[in-house]
């Protein structure tokens, strides 16, 4: 009580000030804020976008505390590679959680500081609310780099996704393209080599067995684009027991998640499901080409043209991709009809982007980034159609009753 005493207090204090945009997300963040409406017709529910965008970080706080764990299995895993023998009785243990930590939690606190102090500086400097979107970036970013990222670049990277990627459009609710999706879009541009995917991180491991800090090793995606079998079970792909980034090796989780995302109506099933058929599409076409023998094995593009397609939805950031990612609610289409087509070329382009680009054999972030410029494109097309339709039916009702 005297917190929120203390802060009413201050917020009073500033209040017409330069200052009172902090003092106010400040207020409305800890605690539910008292102004209601008296007049005009509103739309009254529970959920607000504090509680949409908390909702939202529930279903990705398993991916995180996953990532954490993964982040120490595949550090000792890498040192010693019979610890992948069992991976499920070395997964869970105090070591790999204490390391994990260790190293992922000071990018999600890098990504919440510099993030969130952008969005301070701006809402001071322009007089407007904090909105609460970058809670959801904020988690977002740290999950889609890769683990061995250095934090100064983390911190420039996010400053150019906020002030680019959403301030400059006007906010939250302003923005064409996904933040997160364009703070890693400036890491893979602006520092390809750390982006690139190919690493597998280890941490202190010089100090422990003379060996290298960072064991060069391909994720599974490298692994195909290089026409090479990967060595990891098709368990340990769904189950997330394989080097990748944070938050995007287990499937299994991300499914859920997708499903408590829908379940809360945050999420658009019908933009997760159209991605995935879209996906498996692309990936049936690829097969096609493969069991004609247009492809030859050992040719640039055969190992991710002839991995069975439905395997492209448990290995690389695809899933993560389509369930946290394509489903922004600013940034997609929101017509029924237009979220069908976004979602169905998102896939459909991810796995054709992986294939084509084997020197970063991962095209998830482009393709939402592509669609998210042309979401408006389409929902345009659709609400146009529509309205021809309706316009025939009228003329056909007209002409009938004349």
């Amino acid at each position: 009580m005297g917190l929120k005493q203390n802060l009413h207090t201050l917020k009073e204090k500033y209040k017409g000030t330069k200052m009172a945009p902090a003092f106010n997300a400040l207020h409305t963040f800890l605690y539910t804020p008292n102004e209601t409406t008296h007049s005009g017709a509103h739309v009254r529910a529970a959920d607000d976008l504090k509680r949409t965008m908390n909702t939202v970080i529930m279903a990705l706080v398993p991916c995180l505390i996953f990532g954490i764990f993964n982040a120490g299995y595949q550090h000792y895993a890498a040192i010693d590679n019979t610890l992948r023998l069992d991976p499920l009785g070395n997964f869970f243990t105090w070591d790999n959680f204490i390391l994990g930590a260790w190293t992922v939690l000071p990018l999600v606190i890098v990504s919440y500081v510099v993030g969130l102090g952008v969005e301070f500086i701006f809402a001071i400097i322009k007089k407007h609310e904090v909105e609460e979107g970058y809670l959801v970036t904020g988690m977002l970013v740290p999950l889609i780099v890769p683990i061995d990222i250095p934090l100064w670049m983390l911190a420039v990277a996010v400053i150019f996704g906020v002030v680019i990627g959403k301030e400059v459009f006007g906010g939250t609710g302003m923005n064409i393209l996904n933040p997160a999706l364009t703070i890693r879009a400036f890491l893979f541009f602006a520092y390809p080599t750390w982006m690139s995917g190919d690493k597998v991180w280890v941490h202190g491991a010089q100090a422990m067995t003379g060996q290298p800090d960072a064991i060069s090793g391909e994720t599974i995606l490298g692994t195909l684009a290089a026409n090479n079998h990967p060595v990891y079970s098709l368990w340990d792909m769904f189950w997330g027991f394989i080097p990748g980034s944070v938050g995007e090796t287990s499937t299994f989780l991300i499914i859920i998640g997708g499903l408590f995302l829908i379940f809360t109506k945050i999420g658009s099933w019908r933009i997760m499901l159209s991605a995935v058929i879209g996906a498996l599409v692309m990936g049936l076409i690829f097969n096609g080409v493969v069991d004609q023998g247009w492809i030859q094995e050992g040719s640039k593009f055969y190992g991710l043209m002839s991995e069975p397609f439905w395997h492209h939805l448990i290995i690389g950031g695809l899933a993560f991709g389509i369930v946290y990612m394509a489903t922004d609610p600013v940034t997609a289409s929101q017509t029924n009809k237009g979220k069908w087509i976004y979602g169905f070329f998102i896939g459909f382009m991810s796995i054709m982007i992986r294939v084509f680009n084997p020197a970063y054999p991962e095209g998830v972030m482009l393709a939402i980034l592509l669609m998210n410029v042309f979401a408006p494109t389409i929902d345009h097309y659709v609400v146009k159609g529509n309205i021809n339709k309706r316009m025939k039916r009228a003329k056909h009702l007209k002409a009938k009753t004349a």
